[in-house]
């Protein structure tokens, strides 16, 4: 039985006077690590900023017929994370997002990037090996904006729900001071037949439950200094980038699994890349060694 001290031990403090070459080599890995963090973080974020304001400015499409006409609306909408995202609430918008008055707002969440679109359900600790059929993006396909009253749902598919019909029928069963909600379809609608507020707080929802504030902070007229290719809306033009979560073991690769119950790791939860979750879990004919439940883990700095 091993014996803890009162006060618990940082692994990644060497002692100045080791003697093992190998503490001293990590010694130098991990001030080198911390360095580089400080640099590329900021770094980084200013050059995606750069590169995604200019990448598209001027640019004029190949076939004329897909040139944005003269008079068009342009739309500058911050997206924030989900609500659900604790660690990231407080943050800045993680999309600022260009679209054209004349774009349904189906073409709007279709471009939306989240990190819960992209979860796959089930535990898969006897079967690691097993390709999930679907993403929640293939299973939950409902969703709806929310702008002045009005729900815009998605029911361009036929499992595709009335999400907003429980709000509007919680609103009505007492007088709450929300009248005339109304529920329609998300693709019948242009942004040009929206009254929109410009630094009001607007609502996307999607996967049930995953809930991000929508603020539109322009509106203007297109320019020609503007992208003109009509392809090329909904036009992604900042992103918040994200330090992705490392594997516990090597510290060096974004984690694709996550355990609980874990009588092999130090945490619960725990989280590895896929190399060492299968060097730590799994003996060469690919048995489970140990108890524990792992889940496919979807880190949300992927779309940096």
């Amino acid at each position: 039985m091993l014996m803890s001290s009162e006060k618990e031990e940082d692994l990644d403090v060497i002692p100045e006077d080791s003697s093992l070459l190998t503490l001293r080599i990590r010694k130098k890995t991990i001030e080198r690590r911390e360095e580089t963090i400080i640099v590329d973080r900021a770094c980084r974020q200013e050059t995606l900023t750069y590169e995604m304001e200019s990448h598209a400015t001027g640019k004029r499409p190949d076939d004329p017929t897909d040139l944005i006409e003269e008079g068009e609306l342009l739309l500058t909408l911050n997206i924030f994370y989900p609500v659900i995202f604790q660690k990231h609430k407080d943050h800045k918008p993680y999309q600022t997002v260009l679209v054209l008055g004349s774009q349904k707002l189906t073409e709007l969440r279709d471009s939306i990037s989240c990190v819960s679109d992209l979860q796959i359900g089930g535990e898969f600790s006897c079967q690691p090996d097993q390709a999930p059929e679907h993403i929640s993006k293939d299973l939950y396909k409902s969703a709806f904006f929310y702008f002045e009253g009005i729900f815009y749902n998605d029911k361009r598919y036929p499992e595709c729900r009335d999400l907003s019909r429980t709000i509007i029928e919680w609103s009505e069963s007492h007088d709450r001071g929300y009248e005339n909600l109304q529920s329609v379809k998300m693709e019948d609608y242009v942004f040009n037949d929206l009254s929109l507020k410009i630094g009001f707080p607007y609502l996307y929802c999607h996967q049930g439950n995953c809930e991000h504030i929508i603020i539109v902070t322009d509106i203007r007229l297109i320019h020609h200094d503007d992208c003109l290719d009509r392809n090329l809306y909904p036009l992604l033009v900042k992103k918040h980038w994200l330090c992705t979560r490392k594997c516990f073991v090597c510290k060096m690769y974004t984690a694709r699994w996550v355990t609980n119950r874990d009588s092999l790791a130090p945490e619960d939860p725990c989280f590895f890349c896929d190399v060492c979750f299968r060097m730590l879990h799994y003996d060469a004919e690919g048995n489970k060694l140990g108890e524990f439940l792992a889940y496919p883990y979807v880190d949300p700095g992927i779309f940096n």
